[in-house]
């Protein structure tokens, strides 16, 4: 075994629970994406003040994908945890990885919600 795959055991043993299911969702979510035809361009982009989940390529346009992953519709269920304060964050987070990309594809946001083993993708659900 090598140390970097020893430091990568290492540290997917040390997230919680919470965070392997966040951590499933994001697979199951970017397995369904693939399939639809869209590209995988990032995983998990953090910076100060938001995170984006999955940044995605379709066709010509950009996609800033946020996925939730509910066990149930207990307290809203997985579409309605997509708050507006992290709408907000998903866009300060966007605008941070945009800065980069010169000249600016056209863009979207989508969530890809899993609930009850199903999975609901809306596309282009926040207007920036």
């Amino acid at each position: 075994m090598t140390a970097q795959s020893w430091i990568g055991k290492r540290l997917a043993s040390l997230r919680t629970a919470r965070q392997r299911i966040g951590d499933e969702g994001e697979q199951q979510a970017l397995l369904h994406l693939q399939q639809a035809g869209l590209r995988l361009i990032l995983r998990n982009f953090l910076c100060k003040g938001g995170e984006i989940d999955l940044i995605m390529q379709d066709g010509d346009s950009l996609v800033f994908v946020e996925v939730r992953k509910r066990a149930s519709a207990q307290f809203g269920g997985a579409l309605a945890s997509v708050t507006p304060t992290k709408q907000k964050r998903m866009v300060h987070a966007a605008q941070v990885y945009l800065q980069k990309i010169h000249p600016t594809p056209p863009c979207r946001f989508d969530v890809v919600a899993i609930q009850d083993g199903e999975i609901v993708w809306l596309q282009n659900v926040i207007t920036a």
